[in-house]
């Protein structure tokens, strides 16, 4: 794990770049505003955490760093080591953690649950959906209080490294880090008026086979009986209306992704 800090004092705001190592979007673009110097108005630490699987290119070595918090510090496992020093690390800061993506290109936010660091946060974000993943963030790092996760786009892209950039800056902004664009620059900065919140319901099973295509889109909504995926061509069909997330053909080793209902709305 690699820690940067710009400013002088105690920070109590975080950026966490590489969870995953397969995901190099977070790290390009800590990398990219460390080259700036910004001078910042309180202090930050920009985190880069499993530096061994971005090394290798791999998602993880031993388990999901994403799926092994809080960790032990005796664990044998790699990733649940790192889990426990970088929840130290963390204490006490409001932080922003940076994903990719094979579901969408579309930068989204998530979150455990919509709370006021959420409502204080997302909407100087340069995105329009938040997902609340309420009972199934277990083991992950929005678990832990203060934190939103984003999903800054697909995997391995540059358009991922550039969303995430923007999505640096914005949350650096919210949490005074850095000055708040003037009301006039919010569009140029991708700012939207309303940011639509989503929260999980249910898991979309993906059944063994060699092939999978999906139809739907990602936070559009699917009506009951319509298709929405098919695993070696057979057909799959909702029971019930619903809104899709991180729905994708090879994203996960067994789940298509998500189903979700729309809740509302923050401003």
């Amino acid at each position: 794990m690699r820690v940067h800090q710009l400013g002088e004092g105690t920070p109590e705001v975080a950026v966490v770049a590489g969870i995953h190592g397969d995901e190099p979007c977070g790290p390009l673009a800590v990398e990219r505003l460390l080259a700036e110097e910004p001078t910042v108005e309180r202090p930050v630490k920009l985190v880069v955490a499993n530096e061994e699987a971005l090394e290798r290119g791999v998602r993880y070595l031993d388990d999901d760093l994403n799926r092994s918090f809080p960790g032990s510090a005796d664990a044998e496992s790699h990733e649940r080591r790192l889990a426990y020093d970088l929840v130290t690390e963390l204490r006490d800061c409001t932080v922003l953690a940076l994903h990719s993506t094979q579901s969408t290109p579309r930068p989204f936010a998530v979150v455990d649950s919509v709370d006021a660091v959420a409502r204080a946060v997302c909407p100087h974000l340069p995105v329009d959906v938040l997902v609340e993943t309420d009972g199934f963030a277990e083991g992950r790092l929005i678990d832990h209080a203060h934190t939103v996760e984003v999903e800054c786009g697909l995997q391995g892209s540059d358009e991922a490294a550039e969303n995430a950039y923007d999505l640096i800056r914005g949350f650096l902004a919210a949490t005074g880090v850095l000055p708040a664009p003037e009301s006039a620059d919010r569009l140029d900065a991708g700012l939207s008026d309303e940011v639509s919140v989503f929260r999980l319901a249910d898991k979309i099973p993906k059944p063994p086979a060699g092939e999978y295509e999906v139809f739907a889109t990602n936070f559009e909504a699917v009506e009951a009986g319509a298709r929405f995926a098919t695993y070696d061509g057979e057909e799959l069909a909702a029971e019930v209306d619903f809104y899709p997330v991180l729905l994708s053909p090879y994203g996960y080793p067994d789940l298509f992704g998500y189903t979700a209902e729309r809740v509302g709305t923050l401003e």
